[in-house]
């Protein structure tokens, strides 16, 4: 039996599958990590203890599968992005990483929307935001804030990039990180020097991994102690990953223009391929070549999604369960009898990047019940989707095929009110590990068993089943969304006037 297997860094902890050739999971195997909060909006972690989970999930799972270390052809990982790695020229770290959700860079944010550089076309086109958790904001503030530290660096790099290195010997970026976070431009230079310069940090490019890989190029092969720690055969092949979710889109089947994942969880993640470049206000990217050379990858996001699900059922008691609420909403018609919600509790992502924007629930009677409620939450939801979609389709690039995955896949009622507001039928996968499953489509491809991305996705994904929407509530729907619609506007003037 000819294996690979798929790495996947996550916040709280590494995971390691073995796969089959056609995509069959044979094993998984996990080992956490801390996280450590010293202040306020800080969150730091230490690479050593990647490194560490990392030999303890591939040699567990590498053992739970019963296969033999020259039975795997490659390894590939995705990890967590913009977890920003400082190091030195003994290639240590000289500092706990700043991982992806320390947000303590927020003033460094503002400054580099400020410069107005042209490589900010791909937020938002140019209007921004531009997020404390990327790559520049946090590099400039360990500038900034630890200049001593800084002016020791050897290099500036991603979590992706460290185990690399230390599997293999050599430092070279994702082309996907690159892209979609350090403001990377595949077909017009590639880094920004005029952003770093205008930040006062030119130096930045030169600290930054010279050599940035498309997804599946060899980065190098396992070195001896690297060989020895993961227990793997000496030499194999380590090809080049990238941040999860972007990874999850191989996973899941989303290889071709017009086909779309939507990632969900605690917030929502709409990543979809285009032909063409797109650039524009409420769509983030287009980014060239970031997944599969030749196409786009274009982004949209909601803040609080099945953070609000769950908001509601703790406010409703411990004693309900999601199964109660899952059948009381179900038994309430499309529209919830006029209760309508705007998601909107951490502010919202896209279409409109704004942070001082808030949830609404509106059209409340004393005739409503908790169903009502638990349904019209799952509808705003679903509504605030649609008007990603349709973001996207004024700019040319609208979905045509969704699959989906993540936390949403468990509630049946949940993934048809998507389908029926959206009217665009949802695809679930049978293996819903995406980015594990992602890394191991691009091990598979650079062991030489496909002959690039798509091909290797399409033979080792494999759809488990179809959601199709319902004409009758979809028509029920186009009306709750065209209220959707009205609540941002009638309401934005409110919720910034309560936060000045």
């Amino acid at each position: 039996m000819r294996t690979v297997i798929g790495i996947d860094g996550g916040t709280e902890s590494l995971r390691a599958g073995v796969f089959s050739l056609t995509g069959e999971p044979l094993a998984f195997a996990s080992s956490p990590y801390d996280t450590a909060f010293p202040h306020p909006a800080w969150a730091e972690q230490n690479p050593e203890d990647w490194w560490q989970a990392l030999g303890k999930a591939v040699r567990a799972a590498v053992a739970q599968a019963g296969i033999r270390p020259d039975q795997v052809d490659a390894v590939a990982l995705d990890t967590t992005s913009c977890s920003v790695v400082l190091l030195g020229e003994d290639h240590r770290p000289l500092r706990p990483a700043l991982i992806w959700m320390d947000v303590r860079a927020a003033a460094e944010a503002q400054a580099v929307l400020a410069t107005g550089d042209p490589a900010l076309v791909l937020n938002s086109g140019g209007a921004g935001p531009v997020s404390a958790e990327w790559m520049l904001p946090k590099a400039l503030w360990l500038k900034r804030h630890e200049p001593d530290v800084f002016a020791r660096a050897w290099a500036v790099c991603e979590y992706q990039d460290y185990l690399n290195l230390r599997l293999t010997g050599r430092l070279a970026a994702s082309i996907t990180n690159a892209s979609i976070r350090w403001h990377y431009r595949a077909r017009d230079g590639g880094y920004a020097p005029s952003l770093a310069a205008a930040l006062g940090m030119p130096e930045l490019i030169d600290l930054w991994p010279k050599d940035v890989l498309p997804l599946a190029d060899v980065v190098g092969r396992l070195t001896g102690e690297a060989a020895d720690h993961l227990g793997l055969r000496r030499g194999t092949p380590v090809a080049q990953g990238g941040p999860d979710a972007f990874i999850a889109t191989i996973g899941l089947g989303v290889v071709r223009p017009g086909s779309l994942a939507l990632i969900t969880g605690s917030s929502h993640l709409q990543l979809g391929m285009s032909a063409t470049e797109v650039h524009g206000r409420g769509i983030w990217g287009s980014y060239a070549d970031a997944v599969v050379p030749g196409l786009h990858v274009i982004e949209g996001g909601q803040t609080s999604t099945g953070s609000v699900i769950a908001w509601l059922r703790r406010l409703l008691g411990e004693g309900v369960d999601f199964a109660t609420l899952n059948a009381e909403a179900a038994a309430v018609p499309p529209g919830s009898d006029g209760v309508l919600v705007q998601e909107h509790f951490q502010g919202n992502r896209t279409p409109y990047t704004d942070a001082k924007s808030r949830g609404v629930i509106a059209g409340l009677s004393l005739s409503h019940g908790r169903g009502h409620l638990f349904r019209a939450v799952m509808e705003g939801i679903a509504c605030g989707t649609e008007l990603i979609f349709e973001t996207m389709r004024q700019a040319g690039c609208g979905p045509t095929r969704v699959v989906a995955a993540g936390g949403a896949v468990r509630s049946p009622l949940w993934l048809q009110i998507h389908a029926d507001v959206s009217g665009l039928p949802l695809v679930l996968t049978k293996v819903t590990e995406g980015p594990a499953l992602g890394s191991a489509i691009i091990a598979a491809t650079a062991a030489g068993h496909y002959p690039d991305l798509p091909t290797a996705s399409d033979a080792m994904v494999q759809i488990d089943r179809q959601v199709d929407p319902d004409p009758a509530a979809h028509a029920v729907y186009r009306e709750v969304y065209r209220r959707y619609k009205a609540l941002y506007p009638a309401t934005r003037p409110i919720h910034h006037a309560g936060a000045a």
